[in-house]
């Protein structure tokens, strides 16, 4: 049996309780391949967790966006993975980058977190990945092997482990990740599994893509209003408050700089790479376009 997609969003540090309603009322609506195709997975901010969970429709699930590494208790500000249960929350994110970099959580400590987390019964999306300056370094592997070493020294049972690779370089960057580069750590990564924890593991882990996501709906804005003949003039992308400026000639040049890492130009194309096995998604998941994102499981259905 193949692997079953996997698609989450990650809500982030942002939301009012309306614009959460909203969001989930979209979810609700949606028309998308299912459960049978594709897991959707929402990880809204804390404060949010009953609503999403009571509101959501049945066949999309809920996660925390992280939890405290041990049993709760007098640990001020922080969540605990028991708390999260009793919630009746069934998944959590683990070891993100903003965490990582942000709050310098070590490789160690996410493995601990990891380990107890699945202890107490949650599910759990681990993430793993590296900076521009290790990726131009050569580093990438040794650093995404290092962060799930941390993880393997930890944990002995992975099936609800989903990994996800979130190359930090690509994440706002303007730099771009190819489903080509995609595919390669992917693949590296499921290689490493092999060797390190067994070949099931391997086989079975779903390891999805992490980097930066925009939609086709997006960049058709962007493309059909503008006629052949001004093919001179100057196209503006946006994205993240920020402009970008080209020449129409090089407009593919310049959506592929403004959309980051994967958009719905190409998340069919990365999501039909053979150890992709899906996506996890930060600020497109806010928007209705994420449906286009969850669509793209079709590519597995049909291969």
């Amino acid at each position: 049996m193949g692997r079953k997609f996997f698609v989450g969003g990650n809500w982030k540090c942002t939301g009012t309780t309306e614009e959460v309603k909203k969001i989930v009322s979209n979810l609700n609506d949606a028309q998308v391949p299912s459960f049978d195709v594709v897991e959707v997975v929402v990880s809204p901010p804390y404060v949010f967790l009953p609503l999403v969970k009571n509101s959501l429709r049945p066949d999309f699930h809920v996660a925390a966006q992280n939890c405290w590494v041990k049993k709760g208790g007098a640990f001020t500000g922080e969540v605990s993975a028991e708390m999260l249960v009793n919630l009746g929350i069934p998944w959590v994110i683990l070891g993100h980058s903003e965490r990582r970099s942000l709050l310098n959580e070590s490789n160690e400590f996410v493995g601990d977190k990891v380990a107890y987390a699945l202890s107490q019964g949650l599910k759990v999306i681990a993430c793993v990945g590296e900076t521009l300056e290790q990726r131009e370094a050569g580093s990438t592997m040794e650093v995404v092997a290092a962060q799930t070493k941390a993880i393997a020294a930890r944990v002995s049972n992975w099936a609800d482990v989903v990994l996800a690779y979130e190359p930090v370089w690509a994440i706002g960057t303007g730099k771009v990740a190819s489903p080509a580069q995609a595919q390669e750590v992917h693949s590296e990564l499921r290689k490493w599994l092999h060797a390190n924890t067994s070949p099931e593991v391997a086989a079975t882990t779903r390891i999805i893509y992490g980097g930066s996501i925009s939609t086709i709906a997006t960049l058709r804005k962007l493309i059909e209003p503008v006629p052949y003949s001004e093919a001179e003039h100057t196209l503006f992308a946006f994205r993240d408050r920020r402009y970008c400026s080209e020449p129409i000639s090089k407009k593919l040049m310049c959506f592929s700089h403004a959309a980051g890492s994967v958009n719905g130009a190409n998340c069919k194309e990365l999501g039909a790479k053979p150890d992709v096995d899906g996506f996890l998604v930060g600020g497109a998941s806010l928007k209705p376009e994420f449906i286009d994102i969850i669509k793209a499981a079709e590519v597995k259905k049909s291969a």
